[in-house]
């Protein structure tokens, strides 16, 4: 996908206005009118401004790297499992229990296209 496509979608995303598909699971989603011609989807607003930060360092570093950002195209994203961070909830009678939460890598790799 384009540079600038992905982040139109995505802001279209964070205003409300663009739903994105759930494909696989897709039960009890409520249905949106999609451009894709599926019928389930959603509005994961907080995941979309997290990938439009992403996609403004990759644009930035294109342009530190002399890349012509109009021809960018992103060809390879990936997201890993992280380090997992301990909190603690705490219970009644002063027990308490461990909270983990597992931290995410993602890495976006563009690519300029030729035209």
């Amino acid at each position: 996908m384009r540079l600038d496509s992905a982040k139109d979608l995505l802001e279209g995303v964070t205003k409300k206005k663009r739903a994105i598909a759930f494909r696989r699971y897709h039960k009890e989603v409520p249905h949106r009118s999609l451009d894709e011609g599926w019928y389930a989807g959603r509005y994961p607003v907080k995941a979309a401004k997290a990938f439009l930060f992403l996609l403004e360092e990759l644009e930035s570093n294109a342009e530190y790297k002399g890349l012509d950002v109009d021809r960018l195209r992103i060809v390879h994203a990936a997201s890993q499992r992280g380090m997992k961070t301990q909190r603690v909830i705490s219970r009644a009678q002063g027990r308490a229990t461990p909270y983990r939460d597992t931290l995410v890598h993602i890495e976006l790799m563009g690519y300029e296209v030729a035209e």
